[in-house]
Parts: C-alpha cells; structure tokens; sequence
C-alpha cells in the first residue's frame, strides 16, 4: 500500500480511482464496512483505492484543546487499511488554511485535480470543507459535473456494546475510558492497542518478582481507565501474553499515571528503549491500595492466573 502525506506526495501520473474520506480513527467495524465497499468497488472498475484522513484530527485546529483521545495513531490505521485491500492512504496535513477550503474547492483540488476520482464512497452523515457545509447530497451534485459517482454506505453497526448503541469511534473512546475493553474489542473487531517506548520506571515490580515494561505512550492515546487488564505484549512481532495495570500506583503513593505490562512467564526481557504495543483484552479488576506488600503480591499473582486464563479462553474462541 502507498503512503502519502499531503497532495504533493500523490504521484502525477496517478490515474482514476476510487476513494473514500474520513477520520476513521480505530477502523471500527462500521468503518470497515465503508473501506471494503470502496475497495471491493475499486476493483470492480479496474482502479486503485485510496484512503484519506486527516492529521492532527479537524476538531484540534477548528477548537484548539479538543483533541479527542484517538484509538489508533496513523501509522497503525494504515496497517488496517492495508489489511483491508486499499492500495493508497493520503494523509492531509490539517491546517487553519485547509480548514477554510469550500467544499466546492475541496473537491477540485482533492477528488478531482490530484485523486482524479471515478468513484467516492462515504456514510450517510459525512460532512466536509468550511465549516462541514459539504454534505453527500453536494458531493452528488459536483459528481454530475466532475464525472464521478457517489456511492453512500450504511456504516451503522450495533451489537451489546454500549447498551446496543451504534457503533462509532465516539463511543469506543468512551468504553475505553469507561475500562470497558470487552465493548471496545466488539466495535474495534480486535482488541484496542496503545503503544510507546519502554523506559525506565521505579522498577518496583523487579523488586518485587514482577518486572513490567513501563510504556510511554504515545500523545493523545486513549488509555483504558485505571485497574488490571489481560491482554498481550507485543515486542518486534512477537505476542507475549500479559497483565496490565494501567493507574498511579496507589500502593507507593504514586501520582504519575503509567501503563505498565508484565509478560506472563518470560524472564530476562530488556525492552528499554524499544517501541512496543500492548492490547487490551479484558478487565481484570479495579485498581487498589493494599494493607501490605504480602496482600499486594498476592494480588498480582492472582491477577496473572486470571489474565492467564482469560488469555487462553480467548485463544480457544
């Protein structure tokens, strides 16, 4: 899959295609069904897909401070997108200028001048250009004139998560943060990853027969709400299982919140400095204060027979 970042970056001899817009942070389920129908529909007309997103995200450059905690950074939704068929991703660098484009001028110089769209797939709600004043009826009635179709998909999906609300990454973000890793793995269709370097922590969990991998996560993660979780650690393609506690570390008063994984029956990993992922799978418990170190270690010993067991239950699915 070709990568690009900004307009300049599309090659010129590039051809018609078919395309789909949006934030697609997470790529949920209800964006995939989006993303294949604009590849499945690509590869009907004989032309390439392209993805275009945005970074940072629009809300941050048209309400400064609003940055929404995001599900996947673009390096990881490109390799969703790749998994999914699409032979191009454009990221469009999100400028105060850009933001002021009319839709009108949005399609000439992204659609028409540089993607030469012969195809546009989108949601029913899908909204672009100055002030979100482009909508799918417009993009219709500038297909007539630049001779591109349109083509709406129901992205809407809805399952038990959330109550049985629609699937959306504005839902996701909120069952993340809610410690609901189960309701966003239904949505994501995989558990929900967040991922950093490892650095040096106060290396209490060596001390105490549990070393972890402190990440630092990347800006504007969406971190799980604090307590354990089961999942995995993933290091240079390898998936290790894992406990993960997420939170402050009340036991020793700390005020820093970490993500921190221990891998499950490995010794003698050095991870400093390398860039990992850690996936969540499940919740495990709240996080809390023992009365001793005795009680603590006892608890995290439990805590990685019940991530054990999760983890294999899970694989056996």
């Amino acid at each position: 899959m070709q990568r690009w970042r900004g307009l300049e970056d599309i090659p010129e001899d590039w051809g018609r295609s078919v395309v789909t817009i949006g934030s697609y942070d997470g790529v949920h389920r209800g964006h995939q069904l989006i993303i294949k129908h604009a590849v499945d529909r690509a590869r009907e007309l004989g032309v390439p897909s392209v993805v275009v997103t945005f970074d940072p995200h629009p809300s941050e450059v048209v309400r400064p401070g609003s940055h929404p905690p995001l599900l996947a950074p673009h390096h990881r939704r490109a390799e969703l997108c790749a998994d999914l068929g699409v032979d191009a991703l454009l990221i469009l660098p999100f400028t105060t200028e850009f933001s002021k484009l009319s839709p009108a001028d949005f399609v000439a110089k992204v659609l028409v001048d540089k993607l030469h769209a012969k195809s546009v797939v989108e949601g029913p709600n899908f909204r672009f250009g100055h002030k979100a004043a482009g909508n799918v009826d417009f993009l219709r009635e500038q297909g007539e004139t630049y001779d591109f179709d349109v083509e709406v998909v129901e992205l809407y999906v809805s399952g038990s998560a959330g109550g049985g609300q629609p699937f959306s990454s504005t839902l996701t973000r909120r069952l993340v943060a809610e410690g609901d890793v189960e309701g966003a793995r239904e949505i994501l269709g995989r558990p929900h990853r967040v991922e950093g370097i490892v650095v040096r922590g106060a290396q209490r969990g060596r001390e105490l027969g549990f070393p972890t991998a402190n990440v630092e996560t990347l800006p504007h993660t969406a971190i799980p709400a604090d307590g354990v979780y089961a999942g995995w650690l993933h290091v240079e393609g390898e998936a290790m299982p894992a406990a993960i506690s997420v939170g402050t570390n009340p036991q020793f008063d700390g005020t820093e919140r970490t993500v921190e994984a221990y891998a499950i029956d490995r010794v003698g990993l050095d991870l400093y400095g390398l860039h990992v992922a850690v996936d969540f799978l499940a919740y495990v418990r709240g996080m809390a204060k023992f009365d001793s170190i005795e009680a603590l270690l006892e608890a995290i010993a439990d805590d990685v027979k019940r991530s054990r067991e999760l983890i294999e239950a899970y694989d056996g699915e």
